[in-house]
């Protein structure tokens, strides 16, 4: 290992090997390490709306959990309001409701515009979306993860370590196949009737007083909020997906065997990759669904009350009867009232 080690690199080696010994973490931890349950890889999923092919290169805790994703969300499907015809609903999406909590802030109006992430041929595609929302720092941060991966194996290749070396080829291609049932899991389904051109205003009241605009192309709009985001897997997908969660399982007591320097290399292969992408995750300005985008390009608004937002939309819009079925206000005349009792009781 001092071979490949050499010059500087020598005491960055030493000091992660030395650090491990004084924190008492045995060097035979590498695959229970892997099991440990964080959501990084999910929330990533969630975030970009898909899962590339690369992500088969990301190796850290939790990524064979990746179909977890859609409990991000805690369970909430908020109401919203399409300002612009009057109608209350609740988004449907669980990754967009994921979106939406990580915009929203307490006592503010967050405003989004959701547009299409490509005006070329690919248009809805997810990887015309996927690398035009991982930009900047997100972009480096994920780069650099599979990067780790890539040197992780030369590493050990060079060390010849087999099996540590069996252990990171059998965890790359559980990571393969749980990918590409993701993505077949993450098609666009049903989105309701084509409304080309028209334009939509949304109103979203999320938990914790947190409040979002969408504003673009209605079409746009349905393709975030509405139907499912990932079908439920056919029972071929979920035999996979079970084999695959096994193999992890059993792959964890066979890294054991790997020897110290292979044990050092992937311990430090599975902190720094989960660094690394926790960092991408929160550097992504830009969230994507179904080769669309949500930003915010304003900061958000503070109202005092939740009546100052609803009477600002009301004037801004022109019509109460969404407000009203929101129960945002109360009915002020018998045919508020009227229009109060017809709208669902979603508050």
């Amino acid at each position: 290992m001092e071979r490949l080690v050499s010059g500087s690199l020598q005491p960055l080696w030493a000091f992660f090997r030395n650090l491990i010994s004084h924190l008492g973490i045995s060097s035979n931890a590498a695959g229970l390490v892997y099991l440990a349950i964080l959501h990084t890889v999910p929330l990533r999923s969630a975030l970009t709306g898909t899962s590339s092919l690369l992500d088969a290169l990301i190796i850290c805790p939790g990524a064979y959990r990746e179909h977890d994703a859609p409990s991000l969300n805690r369970g909430e499907y908020p109401a919203c309001a399409a300002m612009t015809t009057g109608f209350v609903f609740r988004v449907e999406n669980e990754a967009t409701v994921l979106q939406l909590q990580r915009f929203g802030k307490p006592g503010h109006l967050t405003t989004l515009t959701v547009q299409s992430g490509s005006k070329g041929p690919s248009a809805g595609t997810w990887h015309a979306c996927f690398f035009e929302a991982m930009r900047d720092t997100a972009t480096l941060c994920y780069a650099a993860t599979l990067a780790m991966t890539v040197c992780a194996t030369l590493m050990l290749v060079h060390l010849e370590e087999l099996q540590a070396l069996l252990w990171l080829a059998v965890t790359i291609l559980t990571r393969l196949v749980s990918v590409v049932i993701f993505r077949r899991r993450a098609q666009p389904g049903w989105k309701g009737i084509v409304e080309p051109g028209a334009k939509g205003d949304l109103l979203v009241l999320l938990s914790q007083d947190r409040w979002i605009r969408l504003r673009g192309l209605v079409d746009d709009i349905k393709a975030v909020t509405s139907g499912q985001w990932l079908r439920d897997m056919t029972p071929l997908e979920s035999s996979a997906v079970s084999a695959t969660t096994l193999v992890v399982w059993l792959s964890a007591g066979f890294s054991t065997t790997a020897g110290k320097d292979g044990q050092v290399v992937l311990l430090a292969l599975l902190f720094c990759s989960a660094g690394m992408l926790g960092l991408a995750n929160l550097s992504t300005r830009v969230s994507c669904m179904y080769g669309r985008q949500l930003q915010s390009k304003d900061s958000p608004e503070r109202f005092e009350r939740r009546l100052d937002l609803a009477e600002q939309l009301i004037q801004e819009t022109g019509r109460q009867d969404w407000a009203l079925r929101l129960g945002m206000i109360q009915p002020k005349t018998a045919d508020d009232n009227h229009e109060h009792e017809l709208g669902p009781k979603i508050m």
